[in-house]
């Protein structure tokens, strides 16, 4: 009878160990019962019935997933290389076991199918210098996917744009066009406003003429500092008129 009764409590003692988890607060258990989902339980300390009851954890945390490096045709016939970084968490556990197998994998999956296909749409440009834009547009696709999957995806981000060595010195050399392009724009801007402020300077020497010969008064003036020998500077008839009146009264 004592042996009996020592068995019992044996026996009561290993069901309560078997049966006692502990989750912690970002652990979650998805509890089965005979097979079928019964209900999450957790955190903190829990009892799954052996042989009746099952227990598969889910970890709630942000997950980091690396996207391997893809191969993306633009839509202007670019081949580059793409690689990406996905975060992303479990917010019901439930779904994350029922919908699909292995959730992780099927993220990764995904992830590298949206990037590919998301990227596929735009041309290079769009992809070098729209990276924000194409962070958010990959990652709304994703997020809409795996919401029957019990997974949001915060976000989304692009890490390299490799482009073969042929595509790079396309670039430099298209790059180097427009800075000579930008450069020809430029100094045909500066001659034509040159141009405008000389025909306004003419027009304004025309309608006086006394400003004219103030001119030609600062030209010489300017001349004289020069160490030529000989020096030939042409003397409008408007200019003599100007000591006339000093010759009659003598």
């Amino acid at each position: 009878m004592f042996d009996f009764g020592f068995g019992v409590i044996v026996l009561l003692v290993f069901l309560i160990a078997a049966s006692v988890r502990i989750l912690r607060e970002y652990e979650r258990g998805v509890i089965f019962m005979l097979g079928r989902f019964w209900k999450v339980k957790g955190p903190g300390l829990i009892l799954v019935i052996p042989g009746v009851q099952q227990m598969v954890k889910v970890d709630l945390r942000i997950v980091v997933l690396d996207v391997p490096t893809q191969d993306v045709i633009s839509r202007d016939n670019v081949s580059v290389k793409v690689n990406a970084v996905v975060y992303f968490r479990v917010v019901d556990p439930a779904r994350a076991i029922l919908q699909v197998e292995d959730f992780m994998s099927a993220t990764s999956q995904l992830s590298q199918t949206t990037l590919r296909a998301v990227l596929g749409k735009h041309e290079l440009d769009e992809m070098l210098a729209e990276r924000e834009r194409l962070n958010l547009d990959i990652q709304q696709v994703l997020d809409s996917q795996t919401d029957a999957w019990g997974i949001k995806v915060s976000n989304v981000e692009i890490k390299h744009v490799d482009l073969d060595e042929s595509m790079v010195r396309a670039i430099a050399k298209q790059a180097e066009a427009e800075r000579e392009r930008r450069a020809k724009v430029i100094h045909a801007e500066g001659e034509l406003q040159a141009a405008e402020k000389l025909i306004a300077a003419a027009d304004m020497l025309a309608r006086n003429p006394q400003a004219m010969q103030l001119r030609y008064l600062q030209t010489l003036t300017t001349i004289a500092t020069d160490r030529s020998n000989t020096i030939v500077f042409p003397v409008p008839g408007d200019f003599m008129k100007l000591f006339q009146p000093t010759a009659a009264k003598d």
